[in-house]
């Protein structure tokens, strides 16, 4: 038995702890804190020591049952910085925090009931059948410009969102407080692409079949959204003349963003909630770090990167072996969403400084050149912002890097 700082003597003080055993056949088990929403996967060995340690006795006497159960000596020392970084133990000054009933929990049970689910199959049921009876008001590019100003239409793609990404992430906060489990949303970043996300890092600590809700709510709030977008447009429309107004037009411009948001999800190596998906129905723990790390490694062995060590100790054995074949996924994902981006991006802001030279040649308004280069700007800014963080990143958690 090893020295520790704390009184074997003693019961160890420890917050309070949530477990929940996962359906490998390793017996790993999750234990964290709902309060904060830190996690970890533990061996079954290591969980049975901390369930030991939270029933009240000492210390020592954990330590002693371990070492009689498994035949082994545990060391203490390293499993209490295991529980410290973790924040499981109650250290001086701190208090164990009381549990707080989650906000909503009765709205997210209400959006989720089967009235609710009846509606939205109605609703997409509905806008298909729209789509196909009255083509004018289905899905396409063009809808997005419903004005002729380039500025108007740049600023409506993105605020006109903002309304449909909440709706959309707040599905996913409400199909997880329905189970109980806190959320926060965020700013990210994936690659080049700002993105909204909500945080639902209790979701671990629920049995797996429960997670998938949470994970495809947002897909669920899209596709309803898009249809329902499209009904409105249709109601709009003018039978005799086919005219949509302005409203209906502007109702086809945003079904059609949230149809592009929808199909962004199966873009799985960007971190979306295909991947969680994928990740949760193959019991992995942080896939994407993995992936990356061994592509980087791969590269590395063939002079395409610098050489950097990685250390793959904590690495868990089913992210180990699904990053064999995931990895390669990665890198063809990345390489195609980077293509995609030049080959829309680069015409665009080609095609946008010939027009304001043409303008400028023709003795356009003042409006119609700040109209093309408010256009650029919007269009070039968000990679800029998503360069900042990526830098920002870098410079904040330098050792998170394989």
């Amino acid at each position: 038995m090893t020295s520790t700082r704390f009184d074997l003597d003693r019961p160890l003080p420890l917050h309070r702890l949530t477990f929940h055993a996962e359906d490998g056949p390793d017996g790993e088990v999750t234990i964290g804190r709902a309060d904060t929403g830190e996690f970890g996967v533990f061996p079954a060995d290591g969980a049975a020591l901390l369930v030991r340690m939270t029933e009240g006795g000492t210390l020592r006497d954990a330590v002693i049952w371990y070492e009689r159960e498994y035949g082994e000596a545990v060391d203490i020392d390293e499993f209490l910085e295991v529980l410290g970084e973790f924040g499981m133990i109650v250290h001086d000054g701190e208090t164990v925090a009381e549990p707080v009933a989650v906000r909503w929990r009765r709205l997210g049970i209400a959006v989720f009931s089967p009235a609710a689910w009846l509606l939205y199959s109605a609703v997409i049921v509905a806008g298909i059948i729209v789509m196909v009876i009255v083509p004018e008001v289905a899905p396409h590019y063009s809808n997005v410009f419903f004005v002729s100003s380039l500025v108007v239409v740049q600023l409506f793609a993105f605020f006109g969102q903002i309304p449909l990404i909440l709706v959309h992430e707040t599905f996913h906060a409400l199909a997880g407080r329905r189970l109980g489990i806190s959320s926060s949303l965020r700013i990210g970043r994936r690659l080049i692409f700002l993105v909204f996300e909500t945080s639902l890092d209790g979701l671990v600590a629920v049995p797996r079949r429960q997670r998938y809700l949470p994970i495809l709510a947002g897909m669920l709030a899209d596709a309803v959204s898009v249809a329902a977008l499209t009904l409105v447009a249709a109601i709009l429309r003018d039978p005799a003349t086919g005219d949509l107004g302005l409203l209906g037009r502007a109702c086809l411009a945003l079904a059609f963003y949230t149809l592009m948001r929808f199909v962004w999800q199966f873009y799985f190596f960007l971190r979306t909630d295909l991947y969680y998906l994928v990740c949760t129905a193959l019991g992995c723990v942080d896939l994407h770090t993995v992936a990356l790390a061994m592509l980087r490694a791969r590269l590395a062995r063939v002079h395409l990167l610098p050489a950097n060590p990685v250390d793959n100790s904590d690495w868990h054995p089913r992210d180990r072996a699904v990053a064999r074949w995931y990895s390669w996924l990665v890198l063809v994902g990345y390489a195609f969403v980077l293509g995609s981006v030049v080959l829309a991006v680069v015409p665009t802001t080609i095609y946008t400084v010939a027009l304001l030279v043409t303008r400028v040649e023709d003795g356009a308004s003042v409006l119609g050149v700040i109209d093309g280069v408010l256009f650029l700007v919007l269009t070039l800014g968000q990679f800029a912002l998503a360069g900042v963080l990526a830098r920002r990143e870098r410079s904040v958690r330098p050792h998170s890097r394989p």
